[in-house]
């Protein structure tokens, strides 16, 4: 049957529009991505994760994968992708790219992903990016540290939001917390790109460093002696949040130039981290923007 005498053509023809607006938006965390523990697709409990180098990262969605071929920083091996997601990847037609690009079908994109993975047709190896170092944010008025939150799509979240409100970096233990990854930029939906991510070995010792470049930290604690809006000062300020449950280590707890809770008048007196963090972040913002007025 032809395309013109085929009726359901024009259904499919809006049904790819819909999808891809709803990608769209997912992509900018305007609507929730669906759950993981749905339906498992055939062969996931099969599938064993390939082995992946140190310097090697697989990044994989649409929006992810974009923002990557975008930054400058960032050295790409090779594009794995779909004829469909490579059109709506929009590369451009004036030159080649300066990597190879590979047309594969998504079931090849699931052997490396694995089946659950939300690849949306593409998949990006590249390296690592370029390690940086504390000196370099000297100039930063605002960084978020991270006192061992382990779960990469919690980060990433708080990624996204630090880039939303201006933050230098996000800063975060080697230890206990995620390694650059393809989950972790799919939950930051670009963000990973945009704000450095500096793992250090030693937390505190960070923190020292970061106090002789004239930052004050101000660590969250639900116990801490003053509410977040007065215990700033100075015009640079290191926010630094703790794991959901233990919270901030005894040691960073002893490190941190102040320790500030957030009032919340509700019932409900704890928050997500990521939910913290963007509250803890728009009073730093506020805080800072007044005291240059």
């Amino acid at each position: 049957m032809s395309k013109d005498n085929d009726p359901s053509g024009k259904d499919s023809h809006y049904a790819t529009l819909r999808r891809a607006v709803r990608d769209k938006k997912r992509e900018r965390g305007e609507i929730p991505t669906p759950p993981q523990n749905r339906k498992r697709r055939d062969g996931a409990d099969k599938w064993t994760p390939p082995k992946i180098a140190p310097d090697q990262v697989f990044l994989y969605g649409l929006h992810t994968v974009r923002a990557a071929l975008d930054n400058p920083a960032r050295k790409i091996i090779k594009l794995s992708v779909t004829k469909n997601a490579l059109d709506r990847l929009e590369l451009g037609s004036e030159k080649a790219p300066a990597f190879p690009v590979e047309i594969v079908s998504p079931q090849d994109i699931d052997k490396a992903l694995g089946p659950d993975a939300i690849h949306q047709g593409v998949m990006l190896e590249t390296r690592p990016l370029p390690v940086r170092r504390l000196e370099a944010l000297k100039d930063s008025p605002m960084l978020l540290v991270l006192d061992q939150v382990t779960d990469p799509h919690n980060v990433g979240a708080i990624m996204r939001t630090a880039v939303a409100f201006g933050a230098g970096a996000v800063i975060t233990t080697q230890r206990h917390s995620p390694t650059e990854s393809g989950v972790l930029a799919k939950s930051a939906s670009g963000a990973l790109e945009m704000i450095p991510y500096i793992q250090v070995t030693n937390l505190a010792d960070a923190l020292g460093e970061l106090h002789k470049l004239g930052f004050q930290s101000v660590g969250l604690d639900s116990e801490g002696p003053e509410a977040i809006e007065g215990a700033f000062a100075g015009d640079r300020v290191a926010l630094v949040l703790g794991s959901e449950g233990k919270g901030l280590r005894q040691k960073t707890r002893e490190t941190v130039g102040a320790l500030a809770r957030l009032d919340m008048p509700g019932a409900i007196k704890s928050l997500n981290v990521s939910n913290a963090a963007a509250i803890a972040l728009y009073a730093t913002r506020h805080y800072l923007h007044k005291s240059k007025a």
